[in-house]
């Protein structure tokens, strides 16, 4: 028998499913310089480690929901997570670089479920302004991940870098058990729809061809994306250009999640009070401000810890107030195959994340400024996108 929890203690455990993602990446950022000695890769090796972990993880993200959709919620996480479980010890054991690739790979292939399925058991569970409340709550610990994450790599690193993915392999089982133990199953037999490739296609051919929601999930993923440069740049950005040491990543993660978490508990507060498209808008006009103060600080200031974190962390707020609203607008847009929905989104955004690792960050982390312009970028498509929806006309 399950205990029946409050709506924050369920948000709690969904967020610890959906935060397994933000930890598999950021923790083992500050291990980069140990991991090129140990396994004898290149800085641009180690940071392929991060393209091998997010395609495969965007590519699967097309398949967690629609799994979920057949096989029950809680079935699919336990699948996801007991494999992640054993590539995190894999990864822990990897004696060069091309191993590592391969068992990040694996990671990538099951870490996804656990994200995926949380945003549809929200859904799955609540309704209406609750359903923002409780998405805004889930946000707001997932983003404690990132900045905590780091934190814990540093630390770790003190031990050795194999105990940072022991952590991984640690938190993963944890959160499976209390996701088995603690959250119902959402997708009962009696609405379970038959997995095929044939359906699948059929499903995402639907998705896929519906333009609003195609405009919220890439306007989600490119706000989303614009601060995640910042991310996945962190070991040059930091450590190169700020002179920061791997034991003081803290000094970014711990202020830009202060600013989603507080973008987070407005969205939190808004929610029913205000109507949507007023909440995108505003959050629109102060993510904007915050990319021109960038910019200013970039071209105009000294390079420094300060002022080049701040604004990041500024922005952040605004890309929170604006999420929870944009993801429940693109899962409400098909509530039969809301996994498959869920999946598509997850899947968009970390196409973005996987072109911005392996394509965009290795050209724009020369100097801040580049990294400022490639989020101005993301913000500006963001914009163009959001602006053509419902959402933004409500």
């Amino acid at each position: 028998m399950k205990q029946q929890l409050s709506p924050f203690l369920l948000a709690v455990v969904l967020a610890s499913l959906a935060a397994l993602a933000p930890f598999a990446i950021d923790t083992y950022l500050p291990a980069f310089p140990s991991l090129e000695h140990a396994l004898g890769g290149t800085p641009l090796e180690l940071q392929q480690s991060l393209t091998f972990y997010l395609l495969p993880y965007a590519i699967m993200t097309l398949w967690h929901g629609a799994i979920s959709d057949s096989i029950g919620r809680i079935t699919t996480i336990k699948w996801g997570l007991g494999i992640f479980v054993f590539a995190s010890v894999g990864c822990a054991f990897a004696p060069n670089v091309e191993t590592l690739w391969f068992f990040r790979t694996l990671q990538g292939l099951s870490g996804g479920a656990g994200n995926v399925v949380a945003r549809a058991m929200v859904r799955d569970l609540f309704e209406g302004p609750q359903a923002q409340r409780v998405m805004a709550t889930v946000q707001m610990l997932f983003g404690i991940a990132p900045a905590v994450a780091p934190i814990i790599g540093g630390l770790l690193l003190g031990i050795h870098w194999q105990a940072i993915f022991i952590f991984l392999a640690l938190y993963a089982a944890i959160s499976l058990w209390a996701a088995i133990r603690y959250l119902p199953e959402t997708m009962p037999k009696e609405k379970r729809l038959p997995l095929s490739a044939k359906q699948v296609i059929k499903d995402y051919r639907i998705l896929f061809s519906d333009k609003e929601f195609n405009f919220v999930v890439l306007g989600l993923g490119a706000n989303f994306a614009a601060f995640f440069l910042y991310v996945l740049a962190s070991p040059v950005f930091l450590v190169k250009h700020l002179g920061l040491s791997e034991h003081q990543f803290g000094w970014m993660f711990v202020p830009t999640v202060c600013g989603m978490v507080l973008g987070s508990y407005l969205a939190k507060r808004a929610a029913g009070r205000y109507a949507q498209g007023k909440v995108i808008k505003i959050a629109y006009l102060w993510m904007a401000a915050m990319v021109l103060l960038n910019l200013f600080v970039c071209f105009a200031l000294p390079v420094n810890a300060l002022n080049n974190i701040v604004p990041v962390a500024l922005f952040n707020i605004g890309m929170a107030l604006a999420m929870p609203i944009l993801s429940l607008a693109a899962l409400d847009r098909h509530p039969k195959i809301r996994g498959t929905a869920a999946s598509g989104q997850a899947f968009i955004q970390m196409v973005l994340s996987t072109v911005s690792a392996g394509l965009i960050v290795p050209l724009v982390w020369y100097a801040p400024a580049g990294l400022a312009i490639a989020m101005a970028g993301y913000l500006v498509f963001g914009w163009l996108m959001i602006r053509r929806t419902h959402v933004w006309q409500n």
